[in-house]
């Protein structure tokens, strides 16, 4: 393919994934609105969040698997046109039922639209031109994620709901058309043969353990709801091992895991993401609670993280071939646990310029982990089963910021709820205070003597959420140092004169 037209084909696809980075805050932005307009339950205001969660993380492997066989360019496009009818089905929806509907579809729509794209970039953009292309893919649904409440804010006091949902539509339509021009035909290998069992046990284990994780996250690890899913989830995982192992033409091959590459850079990819969605879980809460911002004002505070990212992936390019991608990593995680720890000494009197610092860090130590810890994974991948391995790869990232929030979610939580003075409160309203911050800080607005309690509380625990994640980051900054390969295995393969290809 043409050197320029692979990168406009990049272009395209960064069109194509805004979509999805504006979906995982926009809903966020709309949940008080659809409470009133739809009559949502609390239980049905969970489910619009968690359909289109569990079957993402359901969805990536066998999206993965059909994009291999049948061709990555068809079912990629499929996904998208899915992403996008599937968010105009959730912005007409008439009923909370109907959006529940709406959002498993769209979660499905994406479930091909990520790891698909990743195995693109695997095919255009082979070698060192894979470790920019990635870069490139991760900032474009990073920058989604800030400007969800921007957008989605402004958008929600100038019209109904459902227009949060119409924002995908634009950056879909054009996606369709350029990556239908610019990416080219992608043939799969029908000779393949689909690993049903090993298709439902992998759907129904990511299902299950991201189902016990948002339970837990909500009710704490010792609920039934949790530990039945996750215990559950954990031994049809087992068992979905054991499968592979055992299948002549498995779904996943376990072999590539015996790639130190794939190995160490999915690990640090998830550690990256847990790190990542922990402070976008407590951020949102600081700044409405404590600072009183309201969605736009969060998602505007929140741009620092991106612009971090940027920063942290354009120098991490400049530095990579001096430094290599094990040293650059582990660097990368020690930028964020700089920035956690410095962000635990804020305070809830601070204005916005300390936080902005830190989360500043926290951005760009993302830029210098992530992309290299994807690519360095990616590498390990021959074309032909991109598709799984990007799938593999979301779908332990995904599980991974999914364990973050659940775990920092329960931190956050107890040291709240251990500080917080409801001395003197009617029950009801002292159970309210306890729920959460922002429950907190509604039940101040007719006890004004709470509300200082309620705003300490909170930093007390987001305090304590950050050391947790700081002591994830440093974990990561060492693993990185100690395993990472200093290159792509196929890189290394290319500099030797032979090609190294896994899985």
């Amino acid at each position: 393919m043409d050197g320029v037209k692979r990168w406009w084909a990049l272009g395209a696809l960064a069109v194509a994934l805004l979509a999805f980075g504006l979906d995982v805050t926009v809903l966020s932005v709309a949940l008080p609105t659809l409470a009133v307009d739809l009559q949502a339950s609390t239980s049905e205001l969970q489910w619009f969040s968690n359909a289109y969660t569990l079957v993402l993380a359901a969805g990536l492997l066998p999206a993965g698997l059909l994009g291999d066989k049948f061709g990555t360019k068809r079912f990629l496009l499929g996904g998208l046109a899915l992403f996008g009818l599937a968010s105009v089905a959730c912005a007409y929806a008439g009923t909370a039922e109907m959006l529940i509907a709406a959002r498993a579809f769209l979660g499905l729509g994406a479930a091909a639209l990520v790891p698909l794209s990743m195995s693109v970039l695997n095919v255009l953009f082979p070698g060192a031109d894979r470790a920019r292309a990635i870069a490139v893919w991760a900032a474009a649904m990073a920058v989604g994620i800030p400007l969800g409440p921007v957008v989605g804010g402004w958008l929600l006091d100038n019209f109904w709901w459902g227009s949060v949902f119409l924002l995908n539509v634009p950056a879909v339509l054009a996606g369709l058309v350029l990556l239908a021009w610019l990416v080219p035909n992608l043939p799969g290998d029908r000779a393949r043969r689909v690993d049903l069992p090993g298709v439902v046990l992998s759907s129904v284990s990511l299902a299950a353990l991201t189902y016990g994780l948002v339970e837990a996250g909500d009710r704490g690890w010792g609920s039934a709801a949790a530990l039945g899913p996750v215990a559950g989830g954990l031994v049809l995982l087992a068992g979905f091992v054991v499968h592979q192992a055992r299948v002549d033409q498995p779904l996943l091959d376990l072999k590539l895991f015996a790639s130190p590459g794939f190995r160490w850079g999915a690990v640090l990819a998830t550690l990256a993401s847990f790190t990542m969605m922990g402070a976008l879980f407590v951020l949102p809460q600081y700044f409405q609670a404590v600072q009183a911002t309201d969605a736009l004002g969060t998602g505007l505070r929140l741009l620092p993280v991106v612009g971090g990212l940027l920063v942290g992936v354009r120098t991490a390019e400049w530095l990579r071939p001096r430094l290599g991608a094990g040293v650059l990593v582990s660097a990368g995680f020690v930028v964020m646990t700089a920035g956690l720890v410095t962000g635990t000494a804020t305070g809830a009197g601070d204005g916005y310029g300390f936080p902005a610092v830190w989360v500043s860090l926290v951005g760009v130590g993302l830029g210098f982990a992530l992309p290299p810890s994807m690519d360095v994974a990616m590498g390990a991948l021959s074309p032909g089963r991109g598709g799984v391995g990007g799938g593999v790869l979301q779908a332990v990232r995904q599980v991974g910021g999914t364990f973050g929030v659940a775990i920092l979610g329960t931190v956050l939580n107890a040291a709240y709820r251990t500080r917080v003075d409801v001395s003197g409160l009617p029950g009801e309203a002292a159970s309210a205070v306890r729920s959460s911050a922002a429950a907190g800080v509604e039940v101040a607005a007719r006890v004004p003597a709470l509300l200082g309690s309620v705003r300490e509380s909170f930093v007390s625990g987001m305090a304590a959420a950050l050391w947790v994640c700081a002591g994830f980051a440093l974990v990561g900054a060492v693993l990185a140092a100690l395993f990472l390969p200093r290159q792509a295995q196929d890189v290394a393969g290319a500099e030797s004169g032979h090609e190294v290809v896994a899985g």
